[in-house]
């Protein structure tokens, strides 16, 4: 591995050499157990001359098999620690056929996922959600959770488009981030249900996503529905009922929205974030149920990231603010279509004057008269942040230079 060429210190993938074009997965979901039983059939292209493996991120998982899917022919592999790094990784000896710059080929990995180390996963017991009868699973890989859950270039300068099937137990339902479908029977178990998903746009590892559970849905606009336990749909389908207008207002200002449905699926209340941006499928905390639409303006900022982040992506994490500062940008452009200039207005001094307070209350922590008001960037970032959550800080500084 040229170390010269690394574009993401959180990432041990040789992305410079190689890249994963399309993944392709098939899931079988086993909440006794908390376990994913996998096979994720990558297709790769190489970027350069003499390139000898493959190196996936990879924590946790239990690998099986590797095979070539053209030839069948299994390939060598090793879990391994390499020196320097944040994770293990998955080291795949590629056939002399791909030592050429522009070769492809599909590499099959057969794998379990371990409940110990599988942080991108949340399994839920029945009594943690609101039915109170069935097990409920959701995924958050943001930001380098997903090599914990597939074996993967989980950097966010590398896009893949992706295909996927999942078995779950009858009772249940499977969404993914991505385009439905349909379901059909598990051919040998009658027990299992399999859903079908395809996302053709491609997108960075971070933004998979995956959930299972007792799952319900309503329309609320010519392409958007709301999910949740059937205790929850109608207050979440009347509470979010004006996706549409802010969805047609994000169009004006940055143009067609190239993702197809946009979906909304509110979890349980263990879910840490208020939303997270998975593409077609924004995940949204209940809490944000406030009864009278007073919060559902977080609907305009995670539909913004359609744009910013989901299809211009900031290429490492040292460069997040991009995405978050440009999205909160975009979210209060929306709030001026759907209301006024003044609603901007108000929710940008609004960050500004929170952003400042907690800054000032941050100096006075650490016995300093001066507040850190700069904007850091790159290699200033870590320092400057010191306990300030990086998320809250990257929105306030980069969308007041854009404001």
């Amino acid at each position: 591995m040229d170390p010269c060429r690394r574009k993401d210190t959180c990432s041990s993938a040789n992305s410079w050499g190689v890249v994963v074009s399309h993944w392709d997965w098939e899931v079988a979901v086993d909440f006794p157990s908390k376990t994913l039983t996998c096979t994720a059939t990558l297709d790769i292209r190489t970027l350069t001359d003499g390139v000898g493996s493959l190196i996936l991120d990879c924590v946790g998982l239990v690998v099986s098999e590797v095979s070539s899917r053209e030839s069948g022919e299994s390939l060598a592999y090793q879990v391994k620690q390499l020196d320097g790094e944040l994770t293990p990784c998955l080291d795949i000896s590629l056939p002399s056929t791909c030592a050429k710059k522009g070769a492809e080929l599909g590499v099959r990995i057969s794998y379990k996922t371990d409940p110990a180390l599988c942080a991108a996963v949340q399994w839920l017991e029945p009594s943690q959600t609101m039915g109170k009868k069935h097990p409920y699973l959701y995924t958050q890989c943001q930001a380098i959770h997903a090599r914990s859950m597939l074996p993967c270039q989980d950097t966010p300068s590398v896009k893949s488009t992706f295909s996927a099937k999942v078995a779950v137990a009858c009772e249940l339902v499977a969404l993914m981030g991505a385009e439905r479908l349909g379901s059909e029977p598990h051919a040998s178990n009658p027990t299992l249900t399999v859903f079908s998903f395809r996302q053709n746009v491609p997108i960075p590892s971070y933004l998979a996503a995956l959930v299972v559970g007792a799952l319900e849905s309503k329309r609320i606009g010519p392409r958007s529905h709301v999910w949740c336990e059937k205790e929850m749909v109608e207050k979440a389908a009347w509470e979010f009922e004006e996706t549409e207008k802010m969805l047609s207002a994000a169009e004006e200002v940055v143009g067609e929205y190239l993702w197809g449905q946009y979906d909304i699926l509110v979890l349980p209340p263990s879910f840490a974030y208020g939303g997270m941006e998975n593409p077609c499928l924004t995940f949204l905390s209940p809490s944000l149920l406030a009864g009278d639409r007073s919060l559902a303006n977080v609907i305009a900022h995670e539909l913004s990231h359609s744009w910013t982040g989901n299809l211009v992506t900031n290429e490492n994490w040292e460069e997040f603010w991009m995405n978050e500062g440009f999205t909160t940008f975009l979210e209060r452009r929306i709030a001026a279509k759907v209301f006024n200039e003044k609603e901007r207005h108000l929710q940008a001094s609004g960050q500004t004057q929170a952003y400042l307070y907690m800054q000032a209350s941050k100096a006075k922590a650490n016995n300093s008269t001066t507040p850190r008001t700069t904007l850091f960037f790159k290699e200033k970032l870590r320092a400057a942040l010191g306990g300030i959550r990086t998320h809250d800080t990257l929105q306030s500084r980069q969308s007041a230079l854009t404001h």
